[in-house]
């Protein structure tokens, strides 16, 4: 099996914190003007860690194909608590941006997920237009080390948040962990996880609602902190495909996202949407989505791998009509 580092240790229990719940929205000075859905991302520090080849449970022995899981918004419904979490980090920093409270509401973020892959690079792109913010560090940062720095350290705190809120409120989204099962179940089937997310809030959404058990019969593990780049860049399915031996036309993606299925199809796979509340009236087909459901409470592997080796649609008659 192939697993990074870290992802099998338990998370570390959170201290105490205020989330605040409906906070007033921000006054942004781009009031009135839609994001752009083509972005100029910001430039990322060099991933400090690697995938290791490591031996575990996984009862793979010859795989044809490989299954490869989203996290956020496909194993569980985060977007609400990770907007939570950087508000709280936010207001734990008092962050200002001319006097006024930094405050993603549920309309602003909804876009930003949908255009900005990873969390960090999401602070980078809000405070490139909107302008870099006041805390409790001091003044606006002078310089992109102090950028960085300020960056890193709500990351920090919003991770902080967001174990404590995901360990007392957040389920698996239905069917997930059930098609998991029937894909680690197979010996021809590789089955594994590939999440922008960084490691500290990743590592406590798969421990709480995968299961440390499950994990080790996974084939494949890889975090946002694995890869150079985040999603919509498809360097993260593009390492698993090398990593499983397998080409990509025979490893099959599920995500949520534009930004998700962006980097799957880049990366050259089949790729299944299970939309959410935030990202439903997304035209997934137009960007190539080979088959969108609401969910995977009806989806097995016959209606994926048996569909992909017959030469038919991917969940026929499951899946959603294009619009």
């Amino acid at each position: 099996a192939v697993l990074c580092l870290g992802l099998l240790a338990a998370a570390g229990s959170a201290a105490a914190f205020s989330v605040p719940g409906m906070l007033a929205p921000m006054q942004r000075h781009t009031a009135g003007r839609a994001l752009c859905t083509k972005v100029a991302m910001p430039s990322l520090r060099k991933a400090t860690s690697t995938v290791q080849m490591m031996s575990g449970g996984s009862v793979t022995t010859d795989a044809k194909w490989a299954l490869l899981f989203d996290c956020d918004g496909v194993i569980v419904e985060t977007e609400e608590l990770h907007r939570l979490a950087y508000n709280g980090a936010f207001e734990a920093f008092d962050l200002k941006i001319d006097g006024t409270p930094v405050v993603w509401d549920v309309p602003y973020y909804d876009i930003l997920q949908n255009t900005v892959g990873g969390g960090k690079p999401k602070m980078k792109w809000h405070f490139g237009n909107e302008g870099w913010p006041t805390s409790k560090k001091g003044g606006v940062p002078a310089n992109e080390d102090e950028q960085n720095s300020l960056v890193d350290d709500l990351q920090d705190e919003k991770t902080t948040i967001y174990k404590r809120i995901v360990k007392e409120a957040a389920t698996p989204r239905p069917g997930v962990i059930r098609l998991m099962d029937e894909a680690i179940a197979r010996t021809d089937i590789a089955a594994g996880i590939c999440s922008a997310a960084t490691r500290g809030g990743f590592d406590q959404v798969v421990n709480s609602l995968v299961g440390p058990d499950r994990l080790r019969r996974l084939d494949l593990i890889i975090a946002g902190d694995d890869v150079p780049r985040k999603k919509p860049d498809p360097i993260i399915y593009q390492l698993a495909a090398e990593k499983l031996g397998l080409p990509a036309d025979r490893c099959v993606v599920v995500e949520d996202s534009l930004v998700g299925l962006r980097a799957a199809k880049g990366a050259g796979m089949p790729c299944i949407i299970t939309y959410t509340d935030s990202t439903k009236d997304q035209d997934f087909y137009k960007e190539g989505a080979d088959a969108v459901v609401a969910d995977l409470s009806a989806v097995h592997l016959a209606s994926i791998f048996g569909a992909l080796e017959a030469g038919t649609p991917l969940l026929h008659g499951i899946a959603d009509a294009p619009k």
